[in-house]
């Protein structure tokens, strides 16, 4: 692996002794930090949240490779936490695995090469920066809570030379990574229009009375850098997402799948659009308050127009001699004609680069090649930012000129107040 500089390991030294201490936890200093060498074939894995995606998607899917040994698991759940723990020792036929319900503790176990993490969207960014700085590659659910967040994602990975998967499986379903190469490939001719369908949001707006926290689960730790708040069991584990201390609605969670093939298509992963107009509703009267009715539309330096509404989650790619899209997730691919369907990508087409075997088999091969993987930071990132810039134009009643270089709203100083958001102590985010 490739270790941090002489100075970032000195800096790192001190911290992890410091934040020790005040755990109370042992001073284990990983063996990547201390310069030594690259870990064995096989990856040591630490999952930090082990809920019904972390448990029933990715742990199965690592639990599959034999190139990979998850060697503990982390929930604030002790439920989720148990239930994750006899799941891998019943893969690995012993009773090894280990559970720690701070993560923390993962990260200062020096046997650990990479980290799993599934928590809730306020969680992802601030853990996956202490995994980087702790030694360890991340894979990390998708989205950030905030565009600033992003940023300091992005240049804490680099710094420290690290591997990091955005997690989600939609750049190696076929019919997506087809579409994207149909389109960047002139199939379409020039791409003029995109149509985003997310799906609509829950029925109900949540009840909002306080309960007793359960035994099981430490309230405290769950709502870490978020705003404190009553616990109800609306408000944790799934239902997060329809609370904006904890993530940004449904624009967030299917956007960032859908957002991210209208981005590889267009060829703007990379950057973004340069304007923004959202009009939505929100819940009221109840416990969740993220945009419920959405009505967006985009524009980007190309000329391409992107729309988004609520439906049946599709994706629709538009140019000015066909289209291609589809009609349903994952849903078989469509096309204006018989001709654009049948279309080869031949050697000496684009090939936009993919792996079947989806992304937690791509985040190991890269782990040991310390190449990106195929959603990397970066482009996470700008994925994401396409999602909170719809919910902030909502949020704001108004458009939104947006410049993709600067990540910065040109001259609008109460739109670049929301770019971040702060933590609640002692938890804090520093680039």
């Amino acid at each position: 692996m490739n270790a941090p500089s002489l100075t970032s390991r000195r800096r790192f030294l001190r911290q992890t002794a410091a934040a020790s201490l005040a755990l109370g936890l042992p001073t284990l200093i990983p063996a990547s930090v201390l310069g030594a060498a690259a870990p064995s074939k096989r990856i040591n894995v630490g999952f930090i949240g082990t809920g019904q995606h972390g448990t029933s998607w990715n742990l199965s899917r690592y639990l599959k490779f034999a190139d990979a040994r998850v060697l503990v698991v982390c929930d604030v759940d002790r439920d989720h936490m148990e239930f994750a723990r006899d799941k891998v020792n019943e893969a690995y036929g012993n009773k090894d695995c280990a559970m720690a319900p701070d993560f923390r503790t993962v990260l200062a176990r020096p046997d650990i090469d990479a980290v799993m993490i599934s928590t809730p969207d306020h969680w992802h960014t601030l853990i996956s920066v202490m995994a980087v700085r702790a030694g360890k590659d991340v894979q990390c659910e998708k989205p950030t809570l905030t565009i600033g967040e992003g940023k300091v994602l992005i240049d804490t990975v680099r710094t420290h030379k690290k591997v990091f998967q955005t997690s989600t499986e939609d750049r190696s379903v076929p019919v997506y990574h087809r579409m994207a190469e149909l389109v960047r490939n002139g199939r379409i001719g020039k791409l003029q229009k995109i149509e985003v369908i997310l799906p609509k949001q829950p029925a109900t707006a949540g009840n909002p009375a306080p309960q007793p926290v359960p035994p099981e689960l430490d309230y405290e730790m769950w709502l870490g850098p978020a705003p404190f708040a009553p616990y109800n069991r609306a408000r944790v584990h799934f239902n997060f997402r329809w609370i904006q201390d904890y993530s940004g609605g449904i624009i967030c969670d299917w956007g960032t799948h859908l957002f991210d093939t209208a981005q590889w298509a267009n060829d703007t992963e990379q950057s973004g659009p340069v304007e923004v107009d959202g009009k939505g509703t929100y819940w009221e009267g109840g416990l969740y308050n993220t945009v419920k009715d959405y009505d967006v539309t985009y524009r980007y330096a190309n000329g391409v127009i992107m729309t988004c509404q609520p439906g049946n989650p599709s994706i629709k790619f538009i140019g000015t001699t066909g289209w291609v899209g589809n009609r349903g997730w994952r849903a078989e691919l469509e096309a204006s004609s018989p001709e654009i369907l049948k279309s080869v990508i031949g050697p000496g087409d684009l090939h936009l680069y993919t792996n079947p075997e989806g992304e937690h088999r791509d985040f190991l091969d890269c782990v040991k090649s310390r190449k990106d993987p195929y959603f990397p930071v970066e482009i996470g990132h700008r994925v994401a930012t396409v999602c909170h810039l719809a919910n902030l134009s909502i949020q704001l009643g108004r458009k939104l000129r947006w410049d993709p270089v600067a990540e910065r709203f040109p001259d609008d100083a109460q739109a670049n107040a929301l770019l971040t958001r702060p933590m609640r102590k002692p938890w804090k985010l520093e680039a």
